[in-house]
């Protein structure tokens, strides 16, 4: 089969890898859409942290944003998932330790993370391998691109439920790409009202589109109260800014991760009696994300440009936008073109 493999910082190409079989408990999904994120960037420039932690090492198949249909199925699984349209959990837990057996399997020490950590080839290919315990179901209301859209719908949920947001909040979202547009729908979903603040006149006018209330720069955001700021950018001052703009009492949740590490002042947090609050993964968002999507409540397919061959990808991961894109911020790969 054709998988797109990254074999040392901005060296890659399209080969001819072997078809995953599925081991116990796992099945093989096709895989019909496949997202690009800032995480796969990070792997193709050679700065995504876990290749210097060694959580990570080349060649390597990325691509942990997916859905796709079950071809199949290993020892042990019931063998009606054939033919299921489904997503799956990145975060591949033990199983064992005291993390897992919590529930926390995305903190697993020993974890895999599907297209990132610990080996386990990714989505950009015609094929993937996944245990049948990280698939979510996909209903017929929710169609291949949001299908894609999933994983980093559960990541923005998880920040908005972190964020306590409830009907007549009003919620700060920082970085309009993906996820921060994604937390900024669901907030509006929950009756909020949301303001985005970005830097490209472009990304803002763009979430405007999707209802948000106002969409600011930093030098023309207006003084208004917060009740919660969710930082979805790669910031490190974002952080203590964020600080500074929640109103008493309020949350301030992290999501976007730093190349440098951020500092804040905590005798801030302790005096305005603000929670501030770390999310990692859309582990336990998925199944409630595809219910959003399913309903109509969030529709996460605005928010794709375009889609592409793998051939394509080495190009978008370089920075280039291919032709005739729209105006989101996200770009889906089809490994069947």
């Amino acid at each position: 089969m054709r998988a797109f493999v990254i074999t040392e910082p901005r060296r890659c190409s399209v080969l001819d890898v072997e078809p995953p079989v599925p081991a116990a408990g796992q099945v093989v999904v096709d895989v019909e859409r496949a997202g690009l994120c800032g995480t796969d960037v990070e792997f193709f420039t050679g700065e995504m942290a876990y290749l210097h932690q060694g959580h990570a090492r080349y060649p390597m198949r990325v691509g942990h944003e997916w859905c796709g249909t079950v071809a199949a199925v290993g020892e042990g699984v019931d063998e009606r998932w054939i033919g299921r349209r489904v997503t799956g959990d990145t975060m591949l837990g033990c199983g064992r330790c005291r993390r897992c057996r919590a529930g926390r399997r995305h903190v697993c020490d020993a974890r895999h993370e599907i297209g990132i950590r610990g080996g386990w080839p990714g989505a950009l290919a015609e094929q993937v391998a996944v245990p049948v315990t990280a698939l979510h179901p996909l209903p017929e209301e929710v169609d291949t691109v949001a299908g894609a859209m999933v994983e980093p719908g559960g990541n923005a949920l998880r920040a908005v439920q972190a964020a306590e947001v409830e009907p007549g909040d009003r919620v700060l979202v920082a970085g309009p790409g993906a996820i921060g547009l994604l937390a900024a729908s669901f907030a509006l979903a929950q009756g909020a009202e949301v303001h985005v603040l970005g830097v490209s006149e472009r990304s803002l006018a763009f979430a405007r589109t999707l209802g948000a209330h106002g969409a600011w720069t930093a030098e023309r955001l207006p003084a208004l109260p917060f009740d919660a700021v969710i930082d979805a950018t790669t910031s490190p001052g974002l952080p203590a800014r964020a600080l500074e703009l929640v109103e008493p009492g309020g949350r301030v949740v992290c999501i976007g991760l730093a190349p440098d590490p951020s500092t804040i002042d905590t005798r801030t947090m302790v005096l305005k009696d603000v929670t501030m609050t770390g999310v990692l993964s859309g582990s336990g968002g998925l199944a409630e994300t595809i219910e959003h999507y399913a309903c109509g409540e969030v529709d996460p397919r605005p928010l794709v440009a375009a889609t592409v061959g793998l051939e394509e990808v080495a190009g978008v991961l370089a920075g280039s936008r291919p032709a005739g894109a729209g105006q989101g911020p996200k770009i889906h790969v089809d490994p069947r073109r």
